[in-house]
């Protein structure tokens, strides 16, 4: 069996990492994967041990039109790329539904084509509804990070639900981390640097509860960080850090969480940094949609409320930070849930998924 795996953009956001994640699981098991993804830049896709790697051309754009004619480009090329590569034998693994050059090559040659998806918050509609319809026309199998996921996008091909999980080298060092009391009340949120991911919720929250620090971790530049909060009043209990390839440092010393995606623009499908405060034991605060509800039970080891109740969330944060008693019993909680999230079973599922 051979593999060949795409992506779009190498970077060290949750999908890639995902990717990085089930090709260690295939090199591990002498499969022949090969990788399709952007070249030019560092991200968790780079210098993966026994994969085969194979580049196109993509660049990421603030301009959303040029952005659009950059994908466009980029599947194009890709698609000559696979023309020429494929075998109908191929199991065509596709990451996320942007890269439907592969998609509609795939269809072409013959190739299972499974897609793993990711994603539901695509705009604008009529780009969604065309990435959407090469999935439906070209799938053969299609793989969800989560239940809601799976009923928020059926798609008329076998289905099969891979959660996300931590990887065996992230839960050792944070259990060889993990702080049995913390020197100061730390409010942690990790995201992409855009509005709907609550970014303005987040500094409005740092505002209100100067007693306690809020960090927070973006997958962007310094010079985009001072951008976008040039024209902000930003306290000086809130730091804000520019992309981190290392993660543990922030959620080995922060106490509590945060997700605050605005669910009137962007619907969480996993949640893949909220685990891994979970195993931390760090109780968090998510959205009360989407997929992160499979993971963060309310009032059990975190809390479910909309990001634009910033009262509400203040009060759970001075509950939680301020009730010892409380906190550890949700941070016992967190831990204990994280563990059904392993390495193991991420590997045996993945295999079993390209091998049907």
């Amino acid at each position: 069996m051979r593999v060949v795996a795409v992506h779009l953009l190498n970077d060290y956001s949750g999908s890639p990492k995902v990717l990085m994640q089930l090709l260690r699981g295939w090199g591990k098991k002498d499969i022949e994967t090969h990788l399709f993804t952007c070249g030019g830049r560092e991200g968790f896709l780079s210098n993966i041990p026994k994969i085969h790697e194979h580049f196109y051309w993509y660049q990421f754009a603030k301009n959303p039109l040029v952005r659009l004619l950059f994908l466009v480009t980029s599947q194009a090329l890709l698609a000559l790329k696979l023309l020429f590569f494929l075998k109908k034998s191929d199991v065509l693994y596709i990451n996320t539904v942007l890269p439907f050059g592969a998609g509609i090559m795939g269809k072409i040659r013959g190739c299972q084509v499974i897609y793993h998806i990711h994603e539901t918050s695509i705009k604008p509609k009529i780009l969604k509804k065309f990435l959407f319809g090469v999935v439906k026309w070209s799938a053969t199998k299609v793989v969800y990070v989560s239940y809601f996921l799976s009923n928020q996008e059926p798609i008329n091909a076998p289905k099969e639900v891979l959660y996300n999980v931590l990887e065996d080298d992230f839960v050792k060092k944070a259990l060889q981390n993990k702080l049995p009391s913390k020197a100061s009340k730390i409010v942690l949120m990790i995201c992409s640097l855009k509005e709907y991911k609550g970014v303005n919720e987040f500094l409005k929250l740092a505002q209100l509860n100067s007693q306690f620090i809020f960090k927070l971790v973006v997958n962007a530049s310094q010079a985009d960080i001072d951008d976008y909060f040039k024209n902000k009043e930003v306290p000086q209990n809130l730091f804000c850090y520019p992309t981190q390839k290392d993660t543990h440092q922030f959620y080995k010393e922060a106490s509590v969480l945060l997700n605050l995606s605005d669910v009137n623009l962007w619907v969480e499908t996993f949640g893949l940094t909220v685990l891994e405060g979970m195993a931390y034991g760090l109780p968090t605060i998510v959205p009360p949609v989407g997929g992160v509800v499979e993971l963060v039970d309310d009032g059990i080891n975190g809390f479910q409320i909309n990001s634009k109740h910033i009262d509400e969330i203040s009060k759970k944060l001075q509950l939680v930070l301020n009730d010892e008693t409380v906190y550890l019993e949700m941070s016992h909680k967190a831990l204990e849930k994280s563990k059904c999230f392993n390495e193991d079973y991420f590997e045996k599922e993945s295999i079993r998924i390209i091998s049907k």
